[in-house]
């Protein structure tokens, strides 16, 4: 049991290293299996295929990262009958900017797992996962426009400017994860963002 368990340890770290290095397209299970001193054999006694492999790596922090999206907008939509208009607090920020942080800091615990899916899964089924992470916010962002508009009596925000503004929040912390390598500089960068998330939404219905 222990040397399975060594084994598929050395399969998992070798495999991060190829696909790191080459994206899943261009990872060869042969290399993976030489690197990790296994035969192929053994790979296919843990794993049915490459994108098996693969997801053994991402699945679960992207997993996860979903549930803490979904989380946030459900807590988000149970407070909307508090929702003020006026200048945006440090209220509004603050709390925007604590679950933002926390996004970070997830994202960075699992670095090299997000680098694979945001940068090196073209060709698997994570290739779209960017998208369904719009997908979502799109929805909740849609959902709570209308619900604004209508407390306050502002005009109808159209489909794409919701779509646009689901994209920018989600770009925000894809380019924050590609181009820097620091948490401590990218929560420090998160800050000026989510101010300027925040004070642009309210800004709409003003």
């Amino acid at each position: 049991m222990k040397n399975q368990k060594e084994t598929k340890a050395k399969l998992l770290l070798s495999a991060k290293q190829e696909f790191l290095e080459k994206g899943y397209m261009q990872a060869s299970l042969r290399n993976i299996c030489k690197n990790a001193g296994v035969t192929t054999g053994a790979l296919y006694f843990f794993f049915q295929d490459k994108e098996d492999l693969f997801a053994a790596l991402v699945e679960e922090p992207l997993d996860n990262m979903y549930q803490l999206m979904v989380q946030h907008y459900e807590e988000e939509i149970s407070h909307i009958t508090q929702i003020n208009i006026g200048l945006t607090s440090k209220e509004d920020v603050s709390e925007d900017l604590k679950v933002a942080q926390s996004i970070i800091h997830y994202m960075y615990q699992y670095y090299d797992e997000f680098q694979l899916i945001l940068t090196k899964s073209q060709g698997s089924r994570f290739e779209q996962s960017i998208d369904r992470f719009v997908e979502i916010t799109e929805k909740h962002y849609r959902y709570v426009a209308d619900r604004i508009s209508t407390q306050v009596d502002a005009e109808k925000i159209n489909d794409y400017v919701i779509h646009w503004i689901a994209h920018m929040q989600i770009n925000a912390f894809v380019h924050m994860l590609t181009h820097e390598q620091s948490e401590e500089a990218a929560q420090k960068h998160i800050e000026t963002t989510i101010k300027y998330l925040v004070s642009g939404w309210f800004g709409m219905f003003r």
